[in-house]
């Protein structure tokens, strides 16, 4: 996996950002699934506040929904609230793991009159090429979740993604030394090497693993962060080196391809396996005890702040922000949101209920897991 570098620079402390329109709570990738657009028109919005803002009209273009559920179970949703909220004009597509329609989509709201665009890139070139496109109608652009390297954004809104692979791996190493384990290898099965998460990832995870003392086995990429080739790529390491103590999984998605392959082995649970995310089904898998940790990353923060962000751009004022990160391909620094995950494991699975992000009724759902639901009571 080609590895670039990512300098964040923040210029205030995280937690005492302060943006107007956050209110509560990629990692992901790619598939080649396409999923269902929406879009809302103005007449469909609340009434607007203020010219300005009855002038704004904001695109958004989300990346798949079969890589991640958040795409469209979350960040949609959220992204929608927000912009009504603002009486602000949106269009809200997806474009399904295809980079072809990625791009049909980009034009369209070019010429469609957004004056904002915000994407979360399938890779740095396609997105690139829409930003580029976008900045030369005098378009803002944001990146959303996913810095496009190369891309030229106003503003990148996103969790600080090394910290979320520090998250990850410090939580595969506090299951190993919970379960009396301190040496070993830890096999590594990375997101899309065309996404930069999925270098930032690694880097927060590989760190944190060789720091307790434990050592990498195979390290793979899966492409597109596709699940099922997650599947196939793993059984392949596990049948060539079978002796390892842990699994870095990228993802959820990811977690969840190689605690399948370990089921059919009969070790589920007994080797731990990270994700992030804190989907459903992770949260289900921590429940039962197959999945060691996901991180969960308050996603409507997330989709808040960038809908603050677009919003401020479309009325061209300047966006709050907490931060920079240095585009590894064009040198500039840009103005960011970082936002701070947290490791998510049994004991606290309340907290991502509590936030509202999911509920009982859906991650309670196997035997396993509703036990551990009655013994936290969880309801």
């Amino acid at each position: 996996m080609r590895t670039r570098s990512l300098v964040l620079v923040v210029t205030a402390a995280t937690s005492a950002l302060v943006l107007a329109a956050c209110g509560g709570s990629s990692s992901g990738g790619t598939s080649s699934s396409a999923a269902a657009s929406s879009s809302a028109p103005a007449s469909s919005s609340a009434p607007a506040s203020s010219s300005a803002a009855a002038a704004a009209k904001v695109g958004v273009i989300l990346p798949d929904s079969a890589s991640s559920a958040r795409w469209e179970t979350a960040d949609r949703k959220y992204l929608t609230d927000a912009f009504t909220a603002a009486g602000v004009e949106f269009d809200i597509q997806n474009a399904g793991g295809d980079k072809a329609k990625f791009t049909t989509l980009c034009d369209g709201m070019i010429s469609g009159g957004v004056n904002v665009l915000m994407i979360v890139n399938l890779d740095s070139d396609t997105g690139a090429a829409c930003s580029k496109k976008a900045a030369a109608q005098g378009i803002k652009t944001i990146d959303y979740d996913r810095l496009t390297l190369g891309g030229g954004a106003s503003v990148y809104v996103s969790f600080d993604n090394v910290a979320v692979g520090t998250a990850m791996g410090t939580g595969l190493v506090k299951c190993l030394k919970d379960a009396g384990v301190t040496t070993g290898a830890v096999d590594l099965l990375n997101g899309s090497p065309t996404d930069n998460n999925a270098t930032l990832f690694k880097q927060g995870y590989e760190k944190a693993i060789k720091d307790a003392g434990f050592t990498i086995g195979q390290d793979q990429s899966v492409p597109d962060w596709d699940n099922t080739k997650a599947g196939t790529i793993f059984e392949q390491m596990f049948a060539k080196d079978p002796n390892i103590v842990g699994v870095n999984a990228a993802n959820d998605g990811l977690g969840g391809a190689a605690i399948a392959v370990l089921a059919k082995n009969n070790l589920a649970g007994k080797i731990p396996v990270t994700g992030q995310d804190a989907t459903d089904e992770g949260l289900t898998r921590v429940l039962e005890g197959t999945q060691c940790v996901t991180v969960y990353k308050a996603i409507k923060k997330e989709a808040d702040a960038a809908a603050a962000a677009a919003i401020a751009l479309a009325k061209g004022e300047t966006p709050q922000t907490n931060g920079t990160v240095k585009d590894s391909v064009s040198g500039m620094d840009v103005p960011s949101v970082l936002l701070v995950p947290q490791a998510i494991f049994t004991d606290n699975v309340k907290d991502v209920i509590a936030d509202g992000f999911t509920t009982a009724a859906k991650i309670c759902t196997t035997e396993a897991a509703k036990a551990a639901c009655n013994k936290l009571g969880i309801s």
